[in-house]
């Protein structure tokens, strides 16, 4: 008897340990640190018009290389740099163009001697067949010598205009006055033919390269008016197409449309993500497929895609998504993100499924 007493005060006093130890761990958890957050809701989800992300270039960029292969002296600008048409960029080894050019000057040399004494000489033949003293064939031959001496120098000299040419790939000159903007090599490295060096663009006249899927690229026409908006500094920038592609061969099914922006006050940069608003109803059929959330805000664990949500308690919550097509820094969401369901975009601290959370205004 005083055993089976002995054995059920145990089996409480355990059951008694368990439920105080779920408890704390219980409590651990709720008591955790509050994580401020931002949200948003998915965009497009109630946009009537056709809308498509897009990326700001500058309207005149360009990528500097050359054609020559050698050692990078010297790189006499820094990313940010302002420069003028025509500064000297980027200075590549040309010792081995010296040396041809130093040739090349000795053979016009050479050959400017071999074409004036063949000149003298045919002036002298000249004179004498006109006055009946020299032959018909001595005549013919100083022509054809002095003829062969003048093609000669000429080309000597188009060799010396080659040579200058290369110099040209070895001076990296700026194309147009505008930014640095990039650098892809360092001094001491091999430049190679074809190989970016710098990143150049001329400040001021910028476009935005858009996508448009394949079932509403037929109702956009150059010269529509557009409104272009970017998110980064909060402003809407008036736009005209004016271009239309009409291959997707190497897009994906999307179909590039080029927007010239208005010249504004806005501090606009190149690489900037955009959002261009069509004055274009979308279709029944495609209108409530543009849920739309940012990259940035996407959760990976292996193979699955998700994003942050808050629960009616406050805290967050993962959700698997399923991802359609890109769009700049947009993806489309084909599931698992309601319309008008807010995800997490931003927090001040870790996120894990259970965190408490606070919604920043």
């Amino acid at each position: 008897m005083k055993k089976t007493i002995y054995t059920l005060a145990l089996a409480t006093l355990g059951l008694f340990a368990t439920s105080c130890g779920s408890d704390e761990k219980k409590e651990a958890i709720n008591e955790g640190p509050v994580v401020p957050v931002r949200v948003e809701t998915p965009s497009g989800a109630g946009e009537r018009f056709l809308t498509a992300s897009g990326k700001i270039e500058a309207v005149n960029s360009a990528n500097l290389s050359t054609r020559m292969m050698g050692f990078i002296e010297d790189i006499h600008v820094k990313v940010g740099d302002k420069v003028n048409k025509g500064e000297l960029l980027v200075s590549i080894n040309n010792s081995d163009l010296q040396a041809k050019r130093a040739q090349v000057n000795a053979g016009i040399t050479e050959a400017e001697a071999a074409y004036n004494n063949a000149k003298k000489d045919y002036e002298r033949f000249k004179a004498l067949y006109e006055k009946e003293s020299a032959s018909q064939k001595e005549m013919d031959d100083q022509t054809a010598r002095f003829e062969m001496a003048k093609a000669r120098l000429e080309a000597a000299k188009q060799m010396k205009n080659e040579v200058n040419s290369q110099f040209a790939y070895v001076n990296i000159r700026a194309p147009f006055s505008g930014v640095i903007t990039n650098k892809f090599a360092e001094e001491g490295t091999m430049a190679n033919p074809g190989q970016p060096l710098l990143a150049i663009e001329s400040p001021g006249k910028f476009e935005v390269m858009a996508r448009v899927p394949e079932s509403e690229i037929s109702r956009i026409e150059t010269g529509t008016k557009v409104d272009v908006n970017v998110k980064s500094i909060d402003q809407t920038i008036p736009g005209t197409v004016s271009e239309v592609s009409t291959s997707a061969r190497n897009t994906g099914g999307q179909y590039m449309v080029k927007i010239a922006l208005e010249d504004t006050e806005a501090k606009l940069l190149s690489g900037m993500y955009a959002t261009v608003r069509f004055p274009i109803e979308k279709k029944e059929e495609t209108a409530s497929q543009a849920v739309m959330i940012p990259q940035d805000a996407i959760i990976t664990r292996g193979d699955l895609q998700g994003v942050y949500t808050v629960s009616s308690q406050n805290t967050a919550m993962l959700r698997w998504l399923r991802l359609g097509r890109t769009y700049g820094d947009q993806v489309e969401v084909l599931s698992g993100l309601n319309p008008e369901e807010a995800y997490i975009v931003s927090a001040d601290g870790k996120l894990f499924n259970g965190a408490k959370v606070s919604v920043k205004e």
